[in-house]
C-alpha cells in the first residue's frame, strides 16, 4: 500500500476540450458511469451525465490521470433497476472498469450495491440521499439528512409552527427520509400530523391535496421525485394550497422553481449543498463552463455538481495512490481526508463513513421563484459515526474481509 502525504486540495478551474476520451489498452483509465439518460429520472440523470462528461473532458485536456486518458463507458440504464444490474455486471466483469459512478434513485443504488460488493468494485454514489450506507466499497458524496434536515428544521418550526404534514415517494429514499423528519421533529418539539407515501407512477394528487388542506399544517414536507411526482406543484397551485414547504430534494435537483410558474414553489425551503444560483465567483465559473459545453441544458443542479467534483476527487485519490489498482485507491481514500474546492465551496472526505463534509445553505424560493441563501455552514456527516449506534468506521476494512461492512443503517426507534 502506498502511503500518502498531507491531505491534499484540488481546485476545479480547468477549461474543457469537448473530447470525452476513448480507445482501449493500458494508456486509458476505464470509468464506468450509470446515469439515467432516459426514463422517469432523466431530468436529473442527464444533468449528472453531462457534468461528469465535462469533468472527464477537462481532466483529459489537462493530461489525464497519471498520464492516462479517461475512457468513459456510459450506457443508459433508462431509470430501470433491472437494467442497472445488467449494466453494472457488464461494466465490472466485461469492461473491467477501474471505477464505477452513478445512480439517481436509492433503489437503483441498492439494486447494484450487492454486485459492487461481490466484485469488490470501487463505487461512487453521487446523489443526495436518505443516508445510512456504511459500505467498504461505496463512497456516497451527496448530502445526507443530518446535513440537510438538522440544519433547517428548528429554523422552520420557529418561523412557521410545529404541525408538519409529509408527502414522500414510496420507496427507500422517501420512507427513510420521512423517518429522519420524524426523528428531528421530535428533537425540536414538532409534530408530524400525517404522512403519505406516494408510488412513483402517481401523477394525480387531488385527493392528497384535499387531505393536506383539511389538516391545515404549518409546514408541508415534500419528498417527491421523478417527472410523475413533479406534477404535484402545479396541481397544488391550481387548488389554492398555500403552505410553507420544506424538502431535501426539490429545486436543487429538479429545478421546479424554473419549470413551474410562480407561485407554485413560493416559500419552498431546502437545505442544499449546491444550486446553480449560488452567487460566488467559483460557482459562476463552473456554471459558465457547463453551459458553454452544453448550451441546450436547462439547469445544473446539486447532483450534477456532486458528479463533477467527485470525478476530481477520484483523480486526486488515484494520483496519490500512484495506481488505478482499486484496493490501493480505496486504501488511499481511507488513509486521511482529501479536500476538493468544488463549485459549492470546500468539500472534505470523511474516511470513517465514506461520506463528505458539505457546505450547506438554506435556500428559499420567494413568490416570484427567486432564490436566496442564508446560514451557510460546513456540516460533517456525523450521524453514522455515532456510537454505540451505528458506529460506522470503514478505515480498517480494505483487505480485511472479515471486517468488511455492507450495511445501510436507519434512524433508531423510528
Amino acid at each position: 500500500m502506498k502511503a500518502s502525504g498531507a491531505a491534499g486540495t484540488i481546485a476545479l478551474t480547468a477549461g474543457c476540450s469537448g473530447i470525452t476520451g476513448g480507445g482501449s489498452g493500458s494508456d486509458t483509465l476505464k470509468m464506468g458511469v450509470l446515469e439515467d439518460q432516459s426514463g422517469n429520472f432523466a431530468l436529473t440523470g442527464i444533468q449528472k451525465h453531462n457534468a461528469q462528461r465535462l469533468a472527464v473532458e477537462e481532466i483529459n485536456a489537462d493530461g489525464g490521470i497519471n498520464g492516462q486518458e479517461i475512457e468513459l463507458i456510459d450506457p443508459d440504464p433508462q431509470s430501470d433497476n433491472q437494467r442497472y444490474q445488467e449494466l453494472a455486471r457488464r461494466l465490472i466483469n466485461r469492461d473491467n472498469v477501474d471505477v464505477l459512478f452513478g445512480g439517481f434513485a436509492s433503489s437503483s443504488r441498492e439494486a447494484i450495491r450487492p454486485i459492487v460488493d461481490e466484485n469488490e468494485q470501487l463505487y461512487f454514489y453521487t446523489n443526495q440521499y436518505e443516508g445510512g450506507v456504511c459500505d467498504t466499497y461505496t463512497w456516497c458524496t451527496g448530502a445526507v439528512p443530518e446535513q440537510q434536515i438538522s440544519t433547517t428544521m428548528e429554523f422552520l418550526t420557529d418561523e412557521f409552527g410545529n404541525d408538519i404534514y409529509t408527502i414522500a415517494a414510496d420507496y427507500n429514499f422517501g420512507q427513510i427520509t420521512a423517518a429522519w423528519y420524524r426523528k428531528i421533529a421530535d428533537e425540536v418539539g414538532a409534530n408530524i400530523v400525517n404522512e403519505e407515501f406516494i408510488p412513483l407512477d402517481v401523477s394525480q394528487f387531488g385527493s392528497t391535496i384535499n387531505r393536506i388542506q383539511e389538516a391545515d399544517p404549518d409546514l408541508l414536507v415534500t419528498l417527491l421525485v421523478g417527472s410523475n411526482h413533479a406534477s404535484f406543484y402545479d396541481q397544488k397551485n391550481a387548488a389554492g394550497l398555500d403552505v410553507p414547504m420544506s424538502t431535501t430534494v426539490n429545486m436543487a435537483q429538479g429545478y421546479e422553481h424554473l419549470r413551474f410558474d410562480p407561485p407554485a414553489l413560493a416559500n419552498m425551503y431546502v437545505g442544499v449543498n449546491y444550486m446553480q444560483e449560488i452567487p460566488t465567483d467559483q460557482n459562476r465559473s463552473f456554471v459558465d463552463r457547463f453551459y458553454e459545453r452544453f448550451p441546450d441544458a436547462e439547469y445544473v443542479g446539486q447532483m450534477a455538481q456532486n458528479s463533477y467534483f467527485t470525478t476530481y476527487l477520484y483523480k486526486q485519490a488515484v494520483e496519490r495512490a500512484g495506481t488505478t489498482d482499486q484496493e490501493e485507491v480505496l486504501a488511499t481514500l481511507d488513509e486521511e481526508p482529501i479536500t476538493v474546492e468544488a463549485p459549492e465551496g470546500t468539500v472534505t472526505t470523511d474516511p470513517q463513513t465514506h461520506h463528505v463534509t458539505h457546505q450547506i445553505r438554506l435556500a428559499r424560493a420567494d413568490e416570484d421563484h427567486e432564490i436566496s441563501f442564508q446560514n451557510q455552514q460546513a456540516v460533517e456527516p456525523y450521524w453514522l459515526r455515532e456510537t454505540p449506534y451505528p458506529g460506522c468506521d470503514l478505515t480498517e476494512t480494505i483487505g480485511a474481509s472479515e471486517d468488511e461492512e455492507m450495511t445501510q443503517y436507519e434512524p433508531e426507534g423510528v
